[in-house]
This record gives structure tokens, C-alpha cells and sequence, in this order.
């Protein structure tokens, strides 16, 4: 057995089905013993090292399992980096096993050598190993499968390309060996008594309470739910909580902060006590002002704990065993007066977005695209956004109900995961239906390309249903709008303006399916047409970069400085200062019509 066979031989002994990678002869003898081993666990080839890395997040973001990676030395290895900060900022396990040049030509400025231990120092700051003897193995291995999981980090083995073709030996019973065994256990650390008595008092006293969760409360959505029932308490989710409760709960605000509702908005301005539930959301700004309420944090990584807001109390330990400790401490509120409230709110929101959603654009409201595919959600559907403009509508539109999950790049918020994320959902479960949804900018980045990798693995899902939903307003859309609300500025075209790509013929070269949608009485229809395809589709809508992502606590005073910058010099300046006015105004028309005196009087 040489070194390459120990470390595929290890991965199946952890449990590792799938390895997400692009071959290189830094990697030839890890590439031979694949051979050996009848592609066990599978090598996974993207069009990139970059999606490879995706691939591995979105696997282990949707599977709950550590993701592995591979790539070659030298560019195999720094093309991995982005995915890789990915997986650290999101918090999500994931092992890179990369290639370098031999040992016998390191420090001789040999070809594609780079000092890896180096340049991997922060994205695998936790842990990040180079493998020079075999008898390192498993040890490094497995410290690197331990820390990912346990840390909910990336971590590197990085192995010589004549490392790997070493014969294996075992670490000896001996002075300097390491040995090592497999597995990681599991812990749920609990507060101290003390801490769940404090932080009953403060939520006991509360009149108003908000509670805030995020991706750390997902295995608390029992406990969070009868925690909100007792306390009469609204709940808002940040991003990357997005899939922890669902929105078919009517004291469930949706999503909070830029790409946020108004019901969250308005939850945190007006609470009195606020409780925030594995969550890092980083805008505190969206959080009630400083001095004003009483805060109380649950959080497992004591690293982690005060870093966002000035809480008056951490607890630190696991959501829902702490939840479970807790909610016998609390006195169940009978004035309901401020859930009524949150919930009369939240049903209001979505009254607006369906009416934002009906507002006419040129040639279609991306508005409407999304809200139409609420409707059509599969119960177990998995849904993945891509970074832009899309994932606006994403967080506003799409209510989580089911056993729906749904993702995106929540902390590095890069361009470009999207479609990699959705294949790499779909080996992670491939009987359920995966959407995503991603701009024109980010499929031109990473989408077309990783279509391949999607046309060469769909045979093997057992449902084959991969949608993914161009957005193609020919914009970097989000961006233009920042530069307008930001910096005052017009569009710079040289920099924003994109070429019109047949993306759905694309599609139907590799012999997936695909429509372009230009009118939007066929978005429906076309929705419905993807969803029951019997293999991967791609729908092109043409949509309107003049419908504004209008953040839900934007004022008229923003909306316009915003106009005054696109008169300044947008070309199409009109009909975007057409749609900021039309999106805003929908807050203000009561549900029975626009011509009411409060919608013409807000107005």
C-alpha cells in the first residue's frame, strides 16, 4: 500500500463518499490510487479548482457532513483558496487535500512551487499540515477530518507529489510517532445554572421580546418555536438562517438586515429585550439602537460570544440544549398585544411583496420571477442563491416551509457559487429537487462552465431535477445600485453594462434543457415546465435592471438622492427612477387597491 492508497483508504473510513477535484500531476499518485481503488470515494471533476471548493461547501452546508476537496500544487492550490475562505467565514467543515512539488526540489524555486503551508496559514488557521514522512498518516489526516467538524472550519494536508508515492508504514509504538484513531463524538456543552437564571430574568422582565437566530439554531427549531410561543415573541432569521424555521409561522419576520424584511426591521426597532440564537449576524445597525434594550446571547463558540452587539448577558452552549434548560425558567406571557403586532406586520409584508411583485417592468419584474416560484415550491425543495441582486429576492420572496433548505455565501459573499453550491446539494441529497437562482454577472463568472460539470453528473441523481434561474438584466446589478445609493453615482456602463449571453441554448448544447423568457405571463408557465423537466434546466428570464433591491427600512429622503444620482447620468434614468417609486410606494397601498387616500396620501 503506498501513502496515495492509506489517504483514499482513510477518507472511506470516515465516511467520505465524494471528493470534489481537478486533476494534476501534483496529485498523480493520489489520481493512481484512485484507479486502484475503482473511484472510491468518488472523484467529483468540476471545470475549476475554485468549484471544487464550492462543490465541497454547498455538500457539506446541505448534508451536515464534512466536505473534501482536492487539487493539484502550485495554481491547483491558490484556485481553491476562494471556496475555501468560503467554508471559514460561513463556519462550515471542509478538508482540502492538495498536491506539492517533491521534496527533493523544494527551495529551488522549482516549477508551480509554492510554499503552501504559508499561503494556507490563515484560510486553515486551525489546522493546516505537510505530510513528509508516511508515518504521519493517519495521524495529520485525521486531525484535519476532526478539526473541520469539531471547529466547523477549513482545514489542509497538503502531500508531496513523492510523499504520495512512498510505501505506507504505520506510526511504530515508539518515541516520536503519533498515532491516531478515527472518529469525533459528539459534545452539547451546557451554561452554568447561574447563567440560564440571569438570562431567564432578563426575558421574564421583557415586554417586547425579539429573538434573532441564525444557522447555529438549527438544531434547535423545536425549542426555538415553543421558546417564541411562551415568551409571546416575534422572530427574525439572518441570512444564512434563512431554511432554521419557517416562514408559514406567523411570527416569523423573515430575514433581517440589507437584503432584509420590513417585519425584522421594525421588530428590532420596536422591541424592549432581544435574544439573539447562533447567530454572528455582523450589521449591528439593524439591531436595536445601543442603551435602548436589554440583550441576552446564546452562542457555542466562546470566540464568537459579544462579538456583535453590546449584550448584557453570553451564555455560552448548544441552542437546543440550552433552550431546553431554559424554557422551564420562563413565565409564559399572556398579553399577546406585541405578537399581534409583529404578526399583523409580517401578514402586511407579504402583502406588499406580492404587489411589488405585480408591478409591470421592461420586459419583466425579477420580482415577479421569484414570487411566482414561491407559489410552485416543492416541499423538499433545496434552494441556493447566488451573491447580487438575486439574492434579494431570494431572502424576501421565498418562504421556507416544509423541509425546504436553502443557502448562499452568506460572510465572504462571492460571486460565482451559486450553480456549485446546487451541485454540490445535489450530491449531498440527490432525491430532492435543487433551485437556484443567480445573476447574469455570477453566471458568466462560474455558472456556464459548471453547467458541464452538471451535464456530466445528472445521470446518477436519483431525481434530476436541477433548475437554475438566470436573472439577465445584461447589470451587475446590485453593484450599480450601490454606486447610486452609496456614492451618489451614476452607472459606469465600462464597468456594469454585460453582454447578452443565450444562456438556455447554452444549456441545450450539453444536452440539458432550457427556455428564455421574455414575457411575463410565460413566467409561470415556465417554472412549472423546469420543475417537472427530466433532467437539469436553465430558464433565461430577461429581466429589468431598473427594479431597485430598496432595502425595508429605505426612506423617501434615500429613494431620492438615489434619483438625483441616476439624473445625474443614467441613460435609462427615467424608468429607474420609475421603478424606485413604484417598489417604495407598494408599502403604503392598503391591500383593497392603489387608489386609496393612504396610498395617494403617503405617496
Amino acid at each position: 500500500m503506498k501513502v496515495s492508497d492509506h489517504i483514499l483508504e482513510r477518507l472511506r473510513a470516515w465516511g467520505v463518499e465524494h471528493v470534489f477535484a481537478y486533476p494534476g500531476d501534483g496529485i498523480s499518485g493520489l489520481l493512481a490510487a484512485w484507479g486502484r481503488a475503482g473511484n472510491t470515494p468518488q472523484f467529483i471533476q468540476s471545470r475549476h479548482e475554485e468549484m471544487s471548493a464550492f462543490e465541497a461547501v454547498g455538500y457539506a452546508k446541505y448534508s451536515g457532513r464534512t466536505g473534501v476537496c482536492a487539487a493539484t500544487s502550485g495554481p491547483g492550490a491558490i484556485h481553491l483558496l476562494n471556496g475555501l475562505y468560503d467554508a471559514k467565514l460561513d463556519h462550515v467543515p471542509v478538508v482540502a487535500v492538495v498536491g506539492q512539488t517533491d521534496r527533493s526540489a523544494m527551495g529551488g524555486s522549482y516549477q508551480q512551487e509554492v510554499d503552501l503551508v504559508s499561503l494556507y496559514k490563515d484560510v486553515a488557521s486551525e489546522f493546516c499540515a505537510m505530510v513528509t514522512v508516511p508515518q504521519q498518516l493517519p495521524n495529520v489526516l485525521d486531525r484535519a477530518m476532526r478539526v473541520a467538524a469539531a471547529r466547523h472550519t477549513a482545514t489542509a494536508v497538503i502531500v508531496p507529489a513523492d510523499v504520495q508515492d512512498l510505501e505506507y508504514a504505520a506510526p511504530a509504538h515508539a518515541f516520536r510517532m503519533v498515532p491516531s484513531s478515527l472518529g469525533t463524538g459528539r459534545s452539547a456543552p451546557v451554561p452554568a445554572d447561574e447563567d440560564l437564571a440571569r438570562c431567564a430574568e432578563i426575558l421574564n422582565a421583557g415586554e417586547r421580546v425579539a429573538v434573532l437566530i441564525g444557522q447555529g439554531a438549527r438544531n434547535a427549531r423545536a425549542e426555538v418555536e415553543e421558546l417564541a410561543d411562551v415568551l409571546g415573541a416575534g422572530v427574525a432569521k439572518a441570512l444564512l438562517g434563512k431554511d432554521v424555521l419557517p416562514d408559514t409561522l406567523p411570527y416569523v419576520t423573515g430575514t433581517i438586515g440589507p437584503l432584509g424584511t420590513r417585519p425584522s426591521y421594525e421588530l428590532m426597532r420596536d422591541c424592549d429585550t432581544l435574544l439573539v440564537i447562533g447567530s454572528s449576524f455582523p450589521y449591528s445597525q439593524f439591531l436595536p439602537e445601543y442603551g435602548r434594550v436589554r440583550a441576552v446571547q446564546v452562542e457555542i463558540e466562546p470566540s464568537m460570544a459579544g462579538l456583535r452587539y453590546p449584550f448584557e448577558l453570553n451564555v455560552l452552549g448548544d441552542a437546543a440544549e440550552t433552550l431546553t434548560r431554559l424554557i422551564p425558567l420562563l413565565v409564559r406571557k399572556e398579553d399577546r398585544s406585541w405578537r399581534g403586532a409583529v404578526e399583523r406586520n409580517t401578514h402586511r409584508w407579504w402583502e406588499v411583496m406580492e404587489r411589488r411583485a405585480a408591478v409591470s417592468a421592461d420586459p419583466i419584474n425579477p420580482e415577479l420571477v421569484v414570487h411566482a416560484l414561491d407559489r410552485l415550491l416543492p416541499d423538499d425543495a433545496v434552494l441556493a442563491s447566488d451573491s447580487g441582486s438575486a439574492a434579494n429576492w431570494y431572502a424576501r420572496h421565498l418562504r421556507i416551509r416544509g423541509n425546504m433548505r436553502g443557502s448562499l455565501s452568506g460572510t465572504l459573499a462571492t460571486m460565482g457559487s451559486g450553480v456549485p453550491y446546487a451541485i454540490g446539494a445535489k450530491f449531498a441529497l440527490p432525491h430532492r429537487p435543487a433551485i437556484e437562482l443567480v445573476g447574469d454577472g455570477a453566471m458568466q463568472m462560474n455558472g456556464l462552465s459548471e453547467l458541464i460539470t452538471a451535464a456530466k453528473y445528472w445521470p446518477q441523481w436519483s431525481d434530476p431535477r436541477l433548475v437554475v434561474a438566470v436573472l439577465n438584466n445584461q447589470d451587475l446589478n446590485q453593484v450599480t445600485w450601490e454606486m447610486r445609493a452609496l456614492e451618489g453615482a451614476p452607472q459606469f456602463e465600462e464597468s456594469q453594462r454585460l453582454p447578452d449571453i443565450p444562456y438556455a441554448a447554452f444549456a441545450r448544447e450539453l444536452g440539458l434543457d432550457g427556455a428564455r423568457v421574455t414575457d411575463p405571463g410565460d413566467v409561470e408557465k415556465i417554472w412549472r415546465q423546469a420543475l417537472a423537466s427530466d433532467r437539469p434546466f436553465v430558464i433565461d428570464f430577461r429581466t429589468d435592471p431598473a427594479v431597485p433591491p430598496i432595502p425595508p427600512h429605505a426612506t423617501w429622503d434615500q429613494i431620492r438622492a438615489t434619483a438625483t444620482a441616476v439624473w445625474r447620468g443614467d441613460t435609462d434614468r427615467a424608468s429607474v427612477i420609475r421603478q424606485g417609486v413604484k417598489a417604495k410606494m407598494q408599502e403604503f397601498l392598503p391591500g383593497g387597491g392603489a387608489g386609496a387616500k393612504a396610498g395617494g396620501g403617503k405617496g
